[in-house]
């Protein structure tokens, strides 16, 4: 795998435990050889993310979209920034430049994000891993509602099987880096890797 898409968000709470993972994380895809792609910002966890990537002289590739470049948010130092005309082409020039997904604390735009990369593997529209890296227990809330979701028979188990949880950045990575597809378009990993 050449690239990641990591969806993070605009804001950043300075939470320590939180950067922290952002630097294992850094460390552990520059040392596999995996690019950054991510939202093109440079404020919050996103200018977070690629500042630490750059400072260990990792790939950064950014998608922004016109508008938040003319708002001066757009990172200045990275290695290749994609200028897009809005949000829509930012989500599939992202999607298509990824080998996998990595979802980390965020809002709302992160979860619009998030599912709709889940959505396109459950439909078979690609098949690329996807990771949220559950920092302190961040989206334990998410994962009881997808259970929910199950028990309400409105998704199916092995559709919720499709995303790793893991709040180990070196752990995920070697997760998703294993995921395989079989040749009949049925996706599975093996949940006990390590």
């Amino acid at each position: 795998m050449k690239s990641f898409c990591v969806y993070c968000c605009a804001n950043f709470n300075v939470d320590p435990k939180l950067l922290k993972v952002i630097q294992e994380l850094a460390a552990t895809l520059v040392a596999q050889d995996i690019g950054l792609v991510y939202g093109g910002g440079s404020v919050g966890v996103m200018g977070v993310v690629a500042d630490e990537v750059l400072k260990l002289n990792g790939r950064v590739t950014g998608v922004i979209p016109q508008f938040l470049m003319d708002k001066e948010v757009g990172h200045k130092y990275i290695t290749q920034m994609i200028v897009t005309r809005n949000m829509h082409e930012r989500k599939q020039k992202m999607a298509d430049l990824a080998d996998g997904f990595i979802i980390l604390p965020g809002g709302f735009g992160t979860l619009e994000e998030f599912f709709e990369v889940l959505t396109w593997l459950q439909l078979g529209l690609h098949g690329k891993a996807i990771g949220v890296l559950n920092v302190d227990g961040f989206y334990d809330y998410l994962f009881a509602q997808m259970d929910v979701m199950v028990e309400k028979s409105f998704l199916k188990p092995a559709n919720r099987d499709l995303v790793f949880n893991e709040a180990d950045p070196e752990i995920l990575v070697k997760k998703m880096l294993r995921f395989t597809a079989e040749p009949d378009g049925v996706w599975f990993h093996d949940r006990n890797l390590i």
